[in-house]
């Protein structure tokens, strides 16, 4: 049963600011509003149609609290498909508490983190899957990340799962018509058809499955270690990429002992920089720990900074650089960075001599400290993150919980092909698609619990 209380809440984010928004929502709430709100003309709210503002003020025992601006939203015509009301005030942290604390002294209650998109899924807004892309779209740090929100929230994801649930009801009904006439021995369902759609479904859910490591370094950034030697430019490069004096840079060896992160935004798409400790051996416990989180940060990036100072030559190269490889995971990317080109007249040589150690990987030559060929590095990081899927429309995953429906989904759809496959029972493939059923209605929704609901909406920021 659906909870029609009214809820209220502070909808802008905390502080100061010109104005502030607090929303109110639920059976009741115009009339709650109503109580409160005098309007010069004198009109009551309750007799204005809905989808319009109305300027007046708020007053609390006689006593003038602020001039505001209401706007009305009508149900079933609003974000939570229920009457709602929202509240522009001024934006001082005072009015806004005391605005807060009125309309549930008036008979409203502080809305829970979310409530207000769990109204809209309950009421049949939107799916869970345009819920939950709600929260990513107002977390959204990048043009890439916006972009994949918007499409999950506009159904863009929805309209995937429902082709999917179509077919497999498609193909589970004729397979239990066909029990139904079992004694009579008609077949109403030809295999190979069903085969056929059964491949579609895998190929679909397979995409879908394969673009979640795409769609999760879009939405929380792509993680670049920056790693090698100590004194090779680490902390340079990191601070002339962001641009500001993150990292300390110093002469003497051993200056960075833990990892150091910061995020930028290149092309619209965020990328995690990740600075690390120099490696080699030493006998400072301190530094050592540090050195073995270097290695944890190289296993869980996507794209791994092997710098070498060109001066040194490359006597030492082919040591870190097995190192760094013994460490990276198999679908990461490694670029051999060669540092310092503003201190070797010919660094061609060396150039040389270090691309016959590697196994093909990208060398590119840059001056961290004057900012020589930065732009070609830039490319290069770009290149990394393949955003054809994102620019064609296609639909990309990026939440976890999608994640795992999808991949048990497509386990029990490789079931039902298999026993297609074979001469099993039509039942026994029914209870496969079933299960495959069930995991995709996990997603949007319609299999669900309220323990779910509860892991989902307690994320989200209170006042949406």
């Amino acid at each position: 049963m659906i909870d029609e209380s009214i809820i209220c809440a502070i909808s802008t984010p905390p502080g100061t600011g010109a104005i502030a928004i607090i929303r109110l929502s639920g059976k009741g709430c115009i009339d709650l509003a109503d109580a409160l709100f005098v309007s010069p003309s004198g009109k009551k709210l309750r007799a204005s149609a809905s989808h319009t503002v109305h300027f007046g003020s708020i007053y609390e025992d006689q006593q003038l609290i602020d001039e505001v601006l209401i706007t009305l939203f009508r149900a079933p015509h609003s974000f939570t498909g229920e009457d709602s009301v929202e509240i522009s005030c001024h934006g001082s942290t005072y009015i806004q508490q005391r605005l807060l604390q009125l309309l549930i002294n008036t008979g409203a209650r502080l809305a829970l983190p979310g409530e207000f998109t769990q109204r809209a899924f309950l009421n049949g807004k939107m799916d869970l899957s345009q819920a939950e892309a709600v929260a990513d779209l107002i977390v959204s740090s990048s043009a890439a990340s916006h972009k994949m929100a918007m499409t999950q929230m506009k159904g863009g994801f929805s309209g995937e799962l429902i082709k999917l649930r179509t077919a497999l009801l498609h193909i589970t009904s004729l397979l239990e018509l066909e029990l139904d006439f079992s004694e009579e021995d008609v077949e109403f369902a030809d295999r190979t058809e069903l085969r056929r759609i059964a491949s579609n479904i895998e190929t679909l859910l397979n995409r879908l499955c394969r673009s979640f490591s795409l769609g999760n370094v879009i939405k929380n950034g792509v993680p670049v270690a920056i790693v090698g030697n100590t004194n090779v430019g680490k902390s340079t490069l990191l601070n002339a990429l962001l641009k500001e004096d993150k990292a300390i840079v110093s002469d003497i060896a051993g200056t960075t002992r833990d990892a150091i992160e910061d995020t930028i935004n290149l092309n619209g798409i965020l990328f995690r920089f990740i600075d690390t400790a120099g490696i080699r051996k030493t006998e400072d416990t301190v530094e050592n720990i540090g050195i073995e989180r270097t290695f944890a940060k190289i296993a869980q990036a996507s794209v791994v900074l092997l710098l070498t100072d060109l001066s040194r030559g490359t006597d030492t190269f082919e040591n870190y650089y097995r190192q760094v490889k013994e460490h990276l995971s198999p679908e990461a990317r490694l670029l051999i960075i060669l540092n310092k080109t503003d201190q070797v007249e010919d660094p061609l040589t060396t150039l040389e001599t270090i691309k016959l150690c590697t196994c093909g990987e990208k060398l590119i030559a840059i001056s961290a400290k004057t900012g020589q060929n930065l732009e070609l590095l830039i490319d290069e990081l770009l290149s990394t993150v393949n955003l054809n899927n994102l620019n064609s429309g296609d639909v990309i995953v990026s939440n976890i919980r999608h994640y795992e429906a999808l991949s048990h989904a497509l386990t029990a759809i490789q079931r039902v092909i298999s026993g297609l496959d074979s001469p099993i029972s039509g039942e026994f493939i029914s209870q496969d698609i079933r299960e495959c059923l069930h995991y995709l209605g996990e997603i949007t929704g319609e299999i669900t619990t309220d323990e779910v609901l509860g892991n989902i909406f307690k994320n989200f920021c209170v006042g949406k």
